[in-house]
């Protein structure tokens, strides 16, 4: 029985190691998954269970060589198209002539879509990980098979916008109150990289969330979120599993770090906050297209 999607009660006790105090050995433990996945950074699930070094040791290795495959790749682009296309239902606005009202050049609109493609890409690769987490925890097995086919070349976006992030401490008060209304709205003690990152363009950003906000609590979002959950649950369900991991050796390992019942607390929470997310961005995404 595959794990249900369940808004938790309580938020657990989220502690993400960011990248900037890791110590020595997690950073060059946050560059090998960075390598693995093509992204320019490490998801807060990921960072959150670093809190959990032995865990999340385990976790990385026994997921990486699947994470390389051409089998995991071409699952997480299937699911990335099944999304982006579910979206459609949301009927995003058109945002382009609002910016150009605004002054927004055509170059500047393209680095836009660049830093959003970074994520439309970068969640979806990473995220299946987090879901197969949480099914081998809650006593589920990915599939029978141990071979998988190297992927052998590049899948990340190749843009050349700036990577760059406006921290809560960077703002002023405008936009502080804009990052307090995305957290108090999404049930969220943070606020996610990606809107972080959208902020370089604190007026673009406004404009988008104003346009998103009054979708994120609608039954229609909330219904394409739980058929997303449940294909990324089916997905990794037959993935093939060449490292052997299972809910066992994960649980072993935790107990070796302690405080095994707020790990399991956080996985279920990023499960459930992962679909809203990768729905928002593909939001995000669209209304450019338009």
């Amino acid at each position: 029985m595959m794990p249900e999607r369940k808004r938790p009660s309580e938020i657990p006790n989220i502690q993400p190691v960011w990248e900037h105090v890791a110590d020595d050995a997690l950073r060059t433990s946050y560059e090998r998954y960075k390598a693995i996945y093509q992204v320019p950074w490490v998801g807060v699930f990921a960072l959150a269970y670093a809190r959990y070094r032995n865990f999340f040791e385990l976790w990385q290795s026994g997921l990486a060589e699947l994470s390389e495959s051409r089998e995991y790749v071409e699952t997480v682009l299937a699911l990335r198209h099944s999304v982006e296309n579910a979206v459609a239902e949301l009927s995003p606005p058109p945002i382009s002539g609002r910016l150009r009202d605004l002054g927004y050049s055509d170059r500047e609109m393209d680095e836009i879509r660049q830093t959003i493609e970074i994520f439309s890409h970068g969640n979806f690769i990473q995220l299946p990980s987090a879901f197969a987490t949480r099914h081998l925890l809650e006593g589920g097995s990915l599939g029978t098979s141990t071979s998988v086919t190297p992927y052998g070349k590049t899948h990340a976006p190749n843009v050349s916008v700036p990577f760059i992030m406006v921290e809560p401490h960077h703002t002023l008060a405008d936009h502080k109150n804009l990052y307090g209304d995305v957290m108090q709205t999404l049930g969220l003690p943070f606020v996610n990289s990606d809107y972080r990152a959208f902020s370089r363009w604190p007026s673009y950003f406004a404009l988008a969330w104003g346009d998103l906000r009054p979708h994120t609590t609608t039954p229609q979002h909330e219904a394409i979120a739980q058929r997303m959950h449940d294909e990324f649950l089916n997905a990794v369900s037959d993935m093939p599993n060449p490292a052997g991991l299972t809910g066992e050796k994960l649980l072993a390992a935790a107990e070796i770090d302690g405080d095994v019942e707020n790990l399991l607390a956080l996985v279920r929470f990023f499960s459930w906050l992962i679909p809203g997310l990768l729905i928002n961005v593909a939001f995000f995404r669209a209304q450019l297209e338009s």
